[in-house]
């Protein structure tokens, strides 16, 4: 069982002097672009992030759109480099928005990553219904998670994220393998878009929500990862021991995804409050008292009789 001492590591020095195959986690308080460069390459099995979207937050500067994307690739290339031969990137993006126009960021970011020689083996769509309300033009509802592979021989555990088929019973109509079950029994590949259904069983979309106000895994952080999205990548994309990388790694989720299902984690981030809860959730987590919503949980649905699912009076004419 961890302590905070034991799982809380503050990096303010290159960081390969200290790094080990033994070591099974990481929380570096660190700038990225430093910390990465002293990381040894062809390392880590999965790196997951969802990098800031430079809107202007507290905790990110607003530059134009180019020198962001510049910024970015630097990054990129570095982790390109430290990414295993079998392994794969996850990129969460959103939107850059100025004056009102949006700028959607996988588009910007596919050439980027494909000048790198990375694979694309999948845009996911990740759907949820509560975010910003935008006055105007459409409230955004979804983000974008593209999935990049370093080469053609990756890692991919598709019986281990597989989801109940709809007709399990279900048989071959016609030729060789007439009257024999056509499904298979660990279940069905689940689809590419991720949204807040009530049931996967019916159409084999995943059931996350984003982490606002009432989500038992909320912190300090405006823009934090539900750990049950990145646990479907780590399950997926990487084997028991395996490093899983979040290089702007915030409160940790990724780190936890990783370690609540026996892999090696490491997230770099610069803000040392982030890395502080980082470390307490760790602790959390090995103590069995982390608060966190488990994978494939049903999303709660309204039955009407709640007074906030009711159309107020002041509405009624």
């Amino acid at each position: 069982m961890l302590d905070a001492a034991e799982a809380f590591w503050t990096v303010n020095k290159p960081i390969n002097p200290n790094f080990t195959k033994d070591a099974a986690i990481v929380i570096a308080n660190a700038d990225v672009e430093e910390c990465i460069k002293n990381l040894p390459s062809n390392q880590f099995n999965l790196i997951v992030s969802s990098p800031p979207y430079n809107l202007g937050k507290s905790y990110e500067n607003k530059t134009d759109i180019d020198t962001y994307l510049t910024w970015q690739e630097q990054i990129i290339r570095e982790l390109y480099r430290i990414n295993s031969p079998d392994g794969s990137i996850v990129w969460q993006t959103g939107n850059y928005v100025n004056n009102c126009e949006v700028f959607p960021l996988d588009i910007y970011f596919y050439p980027i990553f494909k000048s790198l020689g990375y694979r694309l083996r999948n845009r996911v769509i990740w759907h949820f219904e509560h975010g910003l309300h935008a006055k105007k033009r459409l409230s955004g509802r979804y983000e974008t998670i593209l999935w990049f592979t370093k080469g053609d021989d990756y890692v991919f555990n598709l019986d281990d994220i597989r989801i109940p088929a709809k007709y399990p019973g279900k048989r071959h109509f016609k030729g060789d393998k007439k009257g024999m079950l056509s499904g298979n029994p660990l279940g069905k590949n689940p689809s590419d878009f991720w949204t807040i259904i009530q049931e996967e069983l019916e159409s084999g979309i995943i059931d996350i929500p984003n982490v606002k106000a009432n989500h038992p895994e909320k912190t300090v952080h405006p823009c934090q990862f539900p750990i049950e999205l990145i646990e479907r990548f780590v399950l997926a994309l990487t084997n028991e021991n395996d490093w899983v990388l979040d290089p702007f790694g915030g409160v940790g989720s990724s780190l936890i995804a990783a370690v609540k299902n026996n892999r090696k984690g490491m997230i770099i981030d610069k803000e040392s409050e982030y890395t502080k809860m980082a470390s307490q959730r760790v602790v959390a987590l090995q103590n069995g008292t982390l608060k966190f919503r488990p994978i494939g949980k049903k999303i709660y649905q309204p039955t009407g009789k709640e007074k906030v699912a009711q159309t107020p009076l002041e509405w009624i004419k």
